[in-house]
């Protein structure tokens, strides 16, 4: 670190910046106020409401939960269309059409297919998407397929791709036939007890209330279809408006404690159309390419907004944590999107404090990248992150040992995505020549040293938390339990990597490449037992799909390294030479 204080002149994103006081005095403030005119203008945003909006937040009850229709109503679009709208319509418009008219549906493309062995089976065109129900399900294919995965599933297996595509084809069947029967959307609170009434099985008195909103919506779709001055639309949705509050002045007087969601309904509505996360890395992709401008331009102007950005980017980050946590009344880190979107807002976090104590920007830099790819990532595959909110698994609910066993391990893995991300910078450099890039090299490798001190300091105590709340779950401190040896096996491999460097066993180019490869014991310890071996314990995290990109993601670093390491060697015989 003496070696680096001492350069005269560094390039922008390396270079030493003001005293760290004063800028975290001016950055902290900035965050501040940024953060008030965020909330500011959110607030102002959920409390804003169009006519025609009120259905949205009709309480339902499915999924073990009370939610809002507008959630219910884009979960089932997805799992049947693969999308949350069909043909620019909201899925709110469409699914309620499913129960009112499902003769209209019987025609209609709408459910997606994209396993190739299913559609062999059912002798349907291979570069077809979408298929009607009558393609699909009034067919013999359909019934021995059914068969042939109740038979797998008597054996206990894991289901493979091919199954669970059998078993996604028999939930849109399911899903569909329920809904359009007026079983599924459950829209009453009973007297007593927890299990709400579907719109099927309403008394005659509430039925004849959600006829009102049935009519009224008719109408206002209708207006909707039209292209006019808009006034119709606005009386049509000021019609439904109070058919639907109409409903839950009836619903609520039923049972007054059952049916106060109020709060968590409007927020997670205003949660789906907000998507805090989408905007978060949208302003990560700004500050980004701000600190790469200094960079290349040597604007050191452009770093207030690269300050600015980021600012805003997190704030939203947190902003959409803290509402998920408010909706759903326990910590966001339950699944693999909700652990995604933990880890990145951590990389952010470490990102600025390393950058805070050293002063180089090639740590912000590469914090915003890992957490901009790990963002997208989350936003753009939701077969196989699924962002729903999802009420707790019986082993999870206990919010102490949830916060501070699973956030603590969790937590770990954005160190180590940090040292991943600012891995990948040291390969460029390796590759654009070890000679000229020398110091560039030596501050990267402090920074990877540093993020795999903060992920070993973190994953540690995370495992013996761990043993401690499978004490208390399941009478054992240690089973090895895939997750729990996998676990294991990332804090070894990183400790291993941290003792030979401080032997000196390991280089600058020993550090980059170990950056790289350790981070695959986090990828199977984080997504490869839940999504690949599908064994164990805590099986309240299994899934399925992305196994393809994930293979092909390590698969493509290591060949980088590979390559770069050859390049490497080459050019050192010619110096010897």
């Amino acid at each position: 670190m003496k070696a680096l204080s001492r350069q005269t002149q560094r390039p922008p994103l390396f270079k030493k910046q003001p005293s760290g006081l004063s800028l975290a005095w001016q950055v902290s403030r900035k965050f501040i106020l940024m953060s008030l005119m965020t909330v500011s203008f959110l607030t102002s945003l959920s409390a804003f409401s169009k006519s025609g909006e009120a259905l949205k937040s009709l309480p339902v009850q499915d999924g073990g939960r009370i939610k809002p229709y507008d959630s219910f109503s884009k979960e089932m679009l997805e799992v049947i269309y693969g999308k949350q709208k069909y043909e620019s319509r909201d899925a709110s418009e469409i699914v309620l059409t499913w129960m009112l008219s499902p003769q209209s549906w019987v025609d209609k493309k709408i459910f997606e297919v994209r396993n190739h062995q299913i559609l062999t089976a059912l002798n349907l065109p291979q570069e077809q998407r979408y298929f009607s129900g009558g393609e699909l399900f009034n067919t013999d294919g359909f019934r021995l397929l059914r068969e042939e995965l109740d038979a797998r599933r008597q054996t206990k297996e894991k289901l493979n791709p091919y199954f669970q595509a059998i078993q996604r084809l028999e939930n849109q069947f399911f899903m569909f036939q329920e809904i359009a029967s007026g079983k599924m959307l459950k829209v009453l609170p009973p007297k007593d007890g927890n299990a709400w009434v579907s719109i099927a099985e309403m008394p005659t008195e509430y039925q004849a209330k959600f006829r009102d909103i049935a009519k009224a919506f008719i109408v206002y779709i209708g207006e909707v279809a039209k292209v006019g001055d808009g006034s119709s639309l606005e009386s049509a949705g000021q019609a439904l408006d109070t058919a639907v509050l109409g409903f839950e002045d009836a619903a609520r007087a039923i049972n007054p404690e059952a049916y106060s969601h109020d709060t968590k309904i409007g927020m997670e509505v205003h949660y789906n159309y907000f998507h805090p996360f989408r905007w978060a890395y949208m302003f990560y992709f700004l500050a980004a390419t701000m600190i790469l401008l200094v960079w290349i331009l040597s604007k050191e102007i452009l770093m207030k907004p690269a300050w600015i950005f980021l600012a805003l980017g997190f704030a939203l980050h947190t902003y959409g944590f803290v509402l998920r946590m408010f909706i759903m009344g326990r910590a966001p880190v339950t699944n693999m999107y909700e652990t995604v979107i933990w880890v990145s807002w951590g990389v952010i976090l470490f990102s600025t404090v390393l950058e805070m104590i050293y002063k180089l920007r090639i740590f912000l830099f590469s914090g915003t990248l890992v957490s901009l790819f790990a963002l997208v990532i989350a936003d753009f595959a939701p077969a196989i992150l699924d962002p729903t909110l999802q009420p707790l698994e019986p082993v999870l609910r206990s919010n102490y040992w949830l916060t501070i066993h699973v956030m603590t391990i969790t937590i770990s893995y954005a160190a180590f995505f940090l040292a991943f991300g600012l891995a990948d910078l040291g390969l460029f450099y390796y590759f654009r020549g070890e000679a000229k890039n020398h110091e560039k090299i030596r501050t990267i490798v402090m920074g990877i040293y540093r993020a795999m001190q903060i992920g070993v300091a973190f994953l540690a105590p995370g495992i013996i938390l761990g043993g401690i709340w499978a004490d208390y779950s399941w009478g054992r401190f240690w089973g090895w339990d895939p997750k729990e040896t996998w676990a294991l096996i990332a804090l070894l491999g990183y400790l291993a990597v941290l003792h030979a460097r401080f032997a000196g066993m390991i280089k600058s180019f020993g550090m980059v490449a170990t950056g790289i490869i350790s981070f695959s014991l986090v990828i199977m310890a984080w997504y490869g037992v839940n999504f690949v071996l599908g064994a164990g314990l805590h099986s309240y995290g299994f899934g399925a799909g992305g196994v393809e990109y994930v293979g092909a993601f390590i698969l493509i670093h290591f060949l980088m390294l590979l390559y770069v390491t050859i390049l490497r060697r080459g050019q050192q015989k010619n110096l010897k030479t």
